[in-house]
Formats: C-alpha cells, structure tokens, sequence
C-alpha cells in the first residue's frame, strides 16, 4: 500500500475488547516481538493486524517473523505521536459507554506494537492528546490501560511517553466551570501559528462573532480577527516525524462525523482559540441556530449574563449559573435534545477549524513558519480508526454503540474519513469538514477528491472507487439528530435525489 487514495477496511462482526492491560496479543503471531501471551482473547489485535493485511503492507513477507506493516512508512530512530481520541472518560448514560466514546486501549498496543515492528527498537513513541478541558486524564489512562502500555514498553528498554497535551483541567458542575487547575503541559512546549490568509476562514464573515470552548469569547475572537487565524499547537505534534491518529469512528454533533480529521482537535494547547460556531442566524452569517424564534433570541440575551457573572464573582457566580442552566434547560430545552450552539449540519465554522489544524500538522515548522504548500512538505499523517465498538446518533460524547468490528487504515487522513463516512452510510460530498478537505487551495491537504479515494477490502462488496461502493454493503449509522435527513446515502437512493 502507501498511496494516499487507498484505503484499507476490515470488518470482524462480534469483535470485542480484551480487559486487561497491557493487552498483550492473544495467540503467537510469527511476526510478534515480544514473549507475553494475553490469557484472554484479543480481537482488537488481531483486528488491526488483519486490517494492515488486507491493505498489502509488506506483503511477500505476511506470515513469516519478518512481516513488517510499516516498514517504509516508519523509519528506525524516528518520533512517532500516536494520537488516540481520548475526549472524555465517562458516558452520561452508560458506565460502559466509555468504550464507544474513547479509542481503546487494545487497539493502541496493537498500532504501537507495529510502530516498534517498523522502528526495530530505534526510536520513541509517545501518546498523547488534549481531552475536553474539564476531563480527568488520570482517569482515562486507567480505563485504558496507558500507564501499562507505558510500563510494558519500557521494560523491554523502549522509549515510550502518555502526555496530557492540555495546559489546564477544568472542573465542571452541571455544565459550569467550578474551578481551573494548571498543569505541566507538553514537554516539548507549544508553538503559535498564525495562518492568516492561507486559513479557511478567509472571506468569512463570523468575524467578532465566534465561540469556543469558555465562556469568554473574546479570547478566539482576538486570535482570528484583523487578518489573524492564530492556533496554539502542542510542540510534540511538531516535532515528531510521523503522526498517527488513532480516532475513534462516531458521529458529531458540529461536524457530522469524528474521525481522523475531527481528531487533530487533540493537539491543541490552548481550546480557546478554536472557533467552534458563530453567533447568530444563517440570515446574518451565523449558524448558531437554523431557524432561531423568540425562545432562541430570549436565551440568546441571557446566556451572557450569566457568563460573565460565572468569570467575574468566583464561588456564587458559578453556582448562580448552574441554578439557571438548570431552569433554562426545562424552560428552552436540553442541549442533547434541542439544536443549539452550532450542533446541526448548518454549521459553517467548526470544519474551517479542523482543516487550519490539519494544514498546521502537515506543514508547521517548530519555530512557528509554514513550508509552502504541497505533496513534497506535506508531513506523514496516517490514520487507524477503532470501529470495532464505534458511536452513532448523539454524539460525540453521547453516542449510542454500534458494534461494527471495524477497523480502516490508510496513510492519508481526509481518504480515510471519505472511506469512514461511505462505511457509515453517509454521504462525503454532504459533509463539511471530509467534502473541504479535498478543496483547500492554500496549503492543500491532498491532490486529489474523495471521488478518486478507492477502498480495498476482505469484503468483497466493499472494493472500488467510494462512489462505487453499494449503499446496501455498508452500515447505517444513524446521525446526530442535528444532520438526520443531510447526509444519509441510503436516503439518497430511496428517494433518487443527488442534492
């Protein structure tokens, strides 16, 4: 393999997680560098081996102790970043719910046990991401098992890092901020990119109107305003050599879908210079709401209120706030189950914001600069999606699980979430964030369109151009309520409509 328009697919239908870490293979693999055997099965292993078999990695040697995946695509000494999806470690309504929501930890030591195939013991690996703010990292290390792969890996005389790329964790209550704590950060530092006229928010008119992820907006709409599209970026995502995303496969309630692109939110430093809607009607720029009434307008007008009383009077602010979240959400509705804040397929900002990040990972230089534009300065991105337990309706933190067995690979981030979205029974020219991916003329992220993207699989039906692929092969994830109706194939070829 190794061409950015293929793309790899292996479904294993039952496929579950093993329990305990460090997740070590369930049988002796020919191929396999270590000793220890898992005394459970491990179906996510043998999953991701599957995967990079059917995507004809090293192929002449596949079945004997020489296979090695990655060979070529990993060089020995290099800095590899495993960058899983690790937004949240709790599921609102299941207790289980975390294993749809995070990529497990099984399928991380299996991608890392390849990388050190590829590496030959030369070399460091690191994990790491940028949870949602008001996350407990330590908690989603140990549901995951991280500090036991970390354990693992350097008792075998390997360099291996987990790092919270986040500068601050939150505690939240009902919604509100209730206390901030400062952390240790990245070792490796950030790094501030200003992509002025190369971002993709060139031209449009959410400027002074933008919101992310505090309750001060003021802060993102400083970083992208006067020409300025500015993005703090943890230095490990810089300086590594190879980044390899490891997302999980979900629906999203800004973005349609979470995948490989969606996932590069995760190598922020600081969230508060992320656009994540715009304030206001479609009428006016904004897309906020579709159709905003009197009941939007009236929460519009008092939702700062208590913002800025929640920033400005610590203790009392923040509880006030709460008291009124709570009457508010009986009184206009809860967010998981009305449209609100840029949670529908209107929303014209969050993918402008993904795709910046994405040209950043592919081009940014460690002393903030950009290489100019194209395949030869492009880093190396690949992307692993754990769909072996994958997220479907509300998410991304509140998904319902799918049990699809899926694992897709390839070595090009936007040809693997067109793959994932044709895989989901979606529509990649009706999503954003995939559909744009293709289209950026500054610092492009590929050469290509999704149309040209071809998926190989151990499923017969699901070899060919995406296009191609027949709608009745592929899952049905259901969308966020926000996009049901948008992106759909399968409504596509019930009703004949091209959009």
């Amino acid at each position: 393999m190794g061409h950015e328009k293929i793309v790899a697919a292996h479904a294993a239908p039952g496929a579950a997680y093993p329990s305990t870490p460090p997740f070590h293979p369930s049988e002796k693999y020919p191929e396999y560098a270590f000793d220890a055997i898992g005394d459970e099965e491990n179906a996510a292993y043998r999953a991701v081996r599957e995967c990079f078999r059917v995507a004809g990695l090293d192929a002449a040697r596949f079945g004997t102790a020489d296979w090695n995946p990655l060979r070529g695509l990993v060089q020995p000494g290099e800095t590899v970043l495993l960058k899983p999806n690790l937004v949240k470690e709790y599921h609102p309504r299941d207790p289980e719910g975390w294993k749809y929501v995070l990529t497990h930890g099984s399928v991380i030591r299996a991608v890392a046990d390849y990388v050190w195939k590829a590496l030959d013991g030369k070399g460091k690996v690191v994990v790491a991401d940028a949870p949602q703010t008001d996350s407990s990292f330590a908690e989603i290390a140990r549901r995951l098992g991280l500090h036991s792969l970390r354990d693992h890996y350097r008792a075998a005389g390997l360099d291996f890092d987990v790092v919270d790329l986040r500068k601050e964790e939150w505690l939240e209550r009902d919604g509100v901020i209730v206390e901030r704590r400062k952390l240790e950060g990245d070792p490796r530092d950030y790094i501030a990119f200003d992509l002025g006229s190369r971002s993709e928010f060139v031209d449009h008119p959410g400027a002074g109107r933008y919101y992310g992820a505090d309750y001060d907006a003021a802060q993102v709409n400083y970083h992208h305003s006067g020409g300025r599209h500015e993005y703090l970026i943890a230095g490990s995502a810089i300086h590594c050599d190879v980044l390899f995303s490891i997302p999980k496969l979900k629906t999203h309630k800004k973005a349609g879908i979470t995948v490989s692109l969606k996932n590069l939110v995760g190598i922020n430093g600081d969230k508060n210079w992320l656009p994540h809607h715009t304030e206001g009607s479609p009428a006016t720029g904004g897309d906020e709401h579709p159709a905003p009434d009197a009941k939007h307008a009236a929460e519009r007008a008092i939702i700062p209120y208590f913002r800025a009383l929640s920033r400005r009077i610590p203790g009392i602010g923040p509880w006030i706030h709460r008291q009124a979240r709570r009457v508010g959400a009986k009184v206009f509705g809860d967010t998981e189950e009305v449209i609100r804040s840029g949670n529908w397929w209107g929303n014209d900002t969050v993918w402008r914001m993904c795709l910046d990040l994405n040209k950043i990972a592919l081009y940014g230089n460690p002393d903030g600069t950009l290489r100019p534009g194209g395949p030869a300065n492009r880093k190396r991105h690949f992307a692993l999606v754990d769909g072996i337990v994958a997220g479907e309706g509300r998410g991304p933190m509140n998904p319902d699980p799918v049990e699809a067995g899926l694992v897709v690979f390839g070595t090009h981030p936007a040809s693997v979430d067109a793959a994932c979205a044709v895989l989901m029974g979606f529509d990649p020219g009706r999503i954003p964030i995939v559909r744009q991916a293709f289209r950026c003329q500054e610092l492009p992220l590929t050469d290509w369109d999704w149309t040209d993207v071809e998926l190989v699989s151990d499923r017969p039906e699901w070899n060919g151009k995406l296009d191609e692929i027949p709608v009745d092969s592929t899952y049905r994830f259901r969308p966020h309520f926000g996009w049901v109706g948008h992106i759909e194939r399968w409504n596509e070829a019930m009703t004949g409509s091209d959009g």
